[in-house]
């Protein structure tokens, strides 16, 4: 493999202005795992290594273990010791050049080597880092090795599935010794108005000659693929220096990102010498004007818009902590289909690839940086290397990250122990002045749990104030927004507590399902456990959970309890939910052998579970009719139904064609219930609006399962080696009815140019593999997910399964 990078001539178009600083480094790099202790920390010339492409989560392929030392909260999966290394060439003109190495993330506690030559060790699994490699390379003909020690062996060191190894995008930079300095600009827009924005540009400039060099600077703004404005500037810069200017430009009747259009712009840098380009930098950015209003909430280029948002941890489902591009972009086309507008990265810097998404979709992202500080919350954790890194990491996070339009808060902590001491009133100033010095523009927050512990009584709603105490951090004064963890019953006297502070619900709810399970009486509320330091001994058989809306966790809510106090006041800027979809560990309330969480709106598998369907009539304009459970019962057997609707003001119920009732919700009601002996047949339901109907839905009761359906949701994806296609595997009765009670083991297979890559039912409790060729389904649904090659052409995919019809679906690459 030669590395050589190609540098274009100006023009007025944007993509070929752009000179290709960096290319992809995530191929053909060899693996070894130590299995034990034998292995020791060495590799030598008797290791054994595989071949593969990085990103890569190597716990994801391994089994899971009752005995694991990440517990269950870790997903019940091992870490361990891994090694990486690859051989490169680089071209012989690339020697008068710099060439360096980043790394988007390597879980965790990376060294990294090249030649020999050791370059340096990044504790912080979530932050991406760079090395300079000129010093140490040969050019030509002549190979160089990169070697990467990972090390995730020491457990437990973290709360949730963490995942192992170079788990984000490596890319391999050459620039001039005279270039934008890595994450070296900073784009602001201290003036918007629909007339005209003002663009300020702060350019970092890293000379890395032996002489001072005299160049000139010009950024030009595009908008899309046309020339907006340009500014140029003639500097002088030393030797081996630094130097940072400021530049500034205006744009007539710009359009102003919103999450309904998410407009960017894009300032290309070019640094010229004797007028030729020696190096160009893009920054994608926003322009948009916003503030938190102690009265109005959260607005946005003038309007007020209600943050309806979720947390996100960053594992993929059953493709681990691998990332890709296309699995994050379909969880954020699933979310927006709800009316999610808002992303938390929870609880660490995020995948640049996320906020690439959350820019080109309209998200509000609440860019979170830190889940403890100097005290462990468990024993390997980041608190370990706090003293020595915190700086470090949040400086290179918010330098990465600021330019980002999608990106409306800083969040320096979640849950943070210190938080009711004068130890965390320190750092929480320290980590402010940080925040500050490299990004003015956003409010901060921390996410407490909670600001104010108001002792309310949950029936009375009324409080001793005698017993009312305040979070140290969120009384100092040093927050720019309050961020409450949960306490919704609190919500409502936040003006009287903070009446100089906005608020933002920085995580709410923690409500539990298990997708296609229901309790036979929906209509009480479950608090599980009873506590979240006691072990959990009741329960459901299987370990479910009601999907009914119904059971939450002793410091949450239901879904609908939250909202509700959320919805009812225009100061309250909004909410992230815990969480938008499942993720692999934290099995609250369960322990082993549940290996997955049960917080999600969506499952681990990204099929949406009943309560989406309320947030999707709440938070959108979509005319929205879901009725469940599903309609397959014992005979006589009385079931709960209940109806998520919009746009109506009732809705009809009919059983085999007979009327069981109109309902119509009351006050602040979010969905109706009808309690009916079960039959066999066919649910319908009819909303209307003023006497005419508005939309119809029916569940019919399915007979034995017969036949498999697969539907892709793209038959045709880029034959890149990374693009994937999601099918659902569907049982069906031999009428084409969901069989919702099926659990059938099925088996995958797939001719062409390329492999499966995942499999998963959204179950919690399933040791399955999800790297395996075969998986039990849920509800009558399971998950295969197919990766392409990097050739066009056909891909055949077929299911089978014992006593079904096979079913086989062709996906196209090209």
């Amino acid at each position: 493999m030669i590395i050589g990078i190609i540098f274009f001539g100006s023009c007025s178009k944007k993509q070929d202005a752009f000179v290709k600083r960096k290319v992809s480094f995530n191929s053909d790099w060899s693996f070894h795992l130590n299995h034990s202790i034998a292995d020791k920390d060495t590799i030598g010339t008797s290791t054994k290594w595989r071949i593969l492409d990085v990103p890569h989560d190597w716990s994801i392929e391994g089994k899971f273990d009752e005995k694991s030392p990440a517990g269950y909260g870790g997903g019940s999966l091992n870490g361990g010791l891994g090694w990486y290394k690859k051989t490169f060439k680089v071209a012989a003109e690339d020697s008068t050049k710099i060439t360096s190495i980043t790394f988007d993330g390597v879980y965790k506690n990376s060294e990294v080597w090249i030649n020999g030559h050791y370059l340096g060790k990044r504790p912080n699994g979530y932050i991406g880092f760079q090395y300079e490699l000129s010093p140490y390379l040969n050019y030509g003909e002549k190979t160089n090795e990169i070697i990467v020690k990972v090390d995730n062996s020491k457990q437990p060191n973290s709360r949730w599935y963490s995942g192992s190894g170079i788990f984000r995008n490596v890319w391999l930079e050459t620039t001039d010794k005279l270039h934008v300095a890595q994450w070296g600009t900073y784009v602001t827009t201290p003036k918007v108005t629909a007339e005209n924005a003002s663009i300020n540009i702060e350019t970092t400039i890293q000379n890395q000659y032996t002489s001072s060099k005299k160049a000139t600077v010009t950024t030009t703004i595009f908008k899309e693929e046309t020339k907006v404005t340009s500014v140029t500037q003639n500097i002088e810069i030393g030797a081996n220096a630094n130097q940072t200017i400021q530049q500034n430009a205006q744009v007539e009747s710009p359009v102003l990102w919103s999450v309904a259009i998410p407009e960017l712009y894009t300032a290309v840098t070019e640094i010229s010498v004797d007028d030729k380009i020696v190096d160009q930098y893009k920054t994608n950015f926003g322009i948009r004007d916003f503030k938190f209003d102690l009265n109005r909430g959260f607005i946005l280029n003038g309007k007020q818009v209600k943050i309806k948002g979720v947390c996100m941890h960053h594992d993929l489902g059953p493709l681990g902590s691998a990332i890709n591009t296309r699995a994050i972009e379909r969880q954020l086309e699933i979310l927006k289909e709800m009316g999610v507008n808002g992303i938390r990265t929870s609880h660490n810097p995020p995948a640049p690839e996320l906020l690439d998404l959350c820019d080109k979709m309209g998200f509000i992202v609440m860019d979170e940086a830190f889940d403890m500080w100097k005290q462990n919350k468990t024993k390997y954790d980041y608190a370990n290397d706090w003293d020595k890194w915190h700086e470090k990491d949040l400086t290179d996070q918010l330098r990465r990250d600021r330019n980002h339009p999608s990106i409306f808060i800083w969040s320096i902590g979640n849950e943070i122990p210190e938080q009711w001491n004068e130890t965390g009133v320190e750092i929480a100033k320290e980590l402010a002045r940080i925040v500050r010095q490299y990004d003015k523009t956003r409010p901060l927050t921390a996410a407490m749990n909670p600001p104010v512990n108001m002792n309310i009584d949950e029936v009375t709603l009324q409080f001793d104030k005698a017993k009312t105490y305040f979070n140290a951090i969120a009384k100092s004064g040093v927050l720019d927004l309050i961020g409450y963890n949960y306490a919704h019953q609190t919500y409502e006297h936040h003006q009287k507590n903070f009446p100089n502070t906005p608020f933002i619900a920085t995580e709410t709810t923690s409500g539990l399902q298990t997708r296609g399970y229901y309790d036979i009486v929906s209509d009480t509320i479950k608090k599980w456990p009873v506590r979240w330091d006691i072990k959990f001994t009741d329960g459901n058989p299987g370990n479910t959970v009601s999907a009914y809306d119904q059971v939450q966790t002793p410091w949450g809510s239901t879904h609908e309890a939250t909202w509700k106090v959320i919805k009812k006041h225009d100061f309250l800027s909004g909410m992230y939910i815990w969480t938008g979809f499942d993720y692999i560990g934290e099995p609250t309330p369960y322990e082993w052998p549940s290996v997955s969480s049960y917080f999600g709106i969506v499952d681990l598998a990204g099929f949406p579970k009943d309560v989406y369907y309320m947030y999707q009539s709440e938070w959108t304009d979509k005319t929205v009719l879901h009725i469940f459970p599903h309609w397959n019962w014992k005979a006589g057997q009385t079931v709960d139904v209940w109806s998520y609707y919009n746009h109506a003001d009732e809705v009809e119920l009919f059983l085999n064609g007979k009327s069981v009732g109109v309902r119509s919700k009351k006050g602040d009601d979010l969905h109706v219930m009808w309690r009916i002996p079960f039959q066999t047949g066919t649910l319908k339901a009819i909303s209307r609006k003023n006497g005419k109907t508005v939309l119809e839905t029916e569940i019919k009761t399915a007979g034995n399962p017969s036949q498999l359906k697969l539907t892709a949701d793209r038959s045709t994806i880029k034959a890149d080696g990374n693009d994937l296609s999601f099918v659902t595997v569907a049982i069906l009765d031999e009428k084409g009815i969901l069989a919702p009670n099926a659990n059938n083991e099925i088996s995958f297979s797939l001719k062409g140019n390329g492999k499966i890559v995942g499999v998963s039912s959204g179950d919690p409790v399933s040791h399955e593999s999800f790297k395996g060729s075969k998986h039990t389904a849920m509800s009558g649904k399971c998950l295969v997910i197919v990766q392409s090659g990097d050739k066009a052409g056909r891909m055949e995919l077929t299911a089978k399964a014992n006593g079904l019809k096979q079913s086989t679906i062709v996906i196209t690459s090209e």
